[in-house]
């Protein structure tokens, strides 16, 4: 129960859980308590309740959680309804690296990387 109980609440709380498709491993990397396997059961009875969207990939199963289930972990972990997981969170700040739109062509709505030398064939 107290396995169940983790596992639930990490997936509520990240919005997203990956489980590796190997049954040997003790623990769950990101989870206390739960042997891998148990995740991995667990997700796939949420699957099964449409609960869960499951993406396999590599020997990975990745398992988002859908509208009915943060209905479903709400209710079952007794969250209040302005609690939301991680991915429905929205985001004010911008990613870094990424340039503006406006910095990114010059005065001649050509690309910034490009010289104002007129292109690469030489034309006589």
């Amino acid at each position: 129960k107290e396995n169940r109980i983790a596992v639930f609440s990490y997936l509520f709380q990240e919005g997203v859980c990956v489980v590796k498709k190997d049954s040997k491993p003790a623990t769950h990397p990101h989870i206390e308590g739960p042997s891998n396997l148990e995740v991995l059961m667990l997700m796939k009875s949420l699957q099964s309740k449409g609960y869960v969207r499951i993406t396999f990939s590599w020997q990975y199963n990745y398992c988002y959680l859908t509208d009915e289930g943060i209905e479903y972990l709400r209710s079952y972990l007794a969250l209040p309804p302005e609690i939301v997981p991680a991915t429905h969170k929205k985001s004010t700040m911008r990613p870094e690296g990424r340039d503006r739109e406006e910095d990114k062509f010059q005065g001649d709505g050509r690309p910034a990387f490009r010289d104002n030398r007129g292109g690469g064939w030489l034309r006589t």
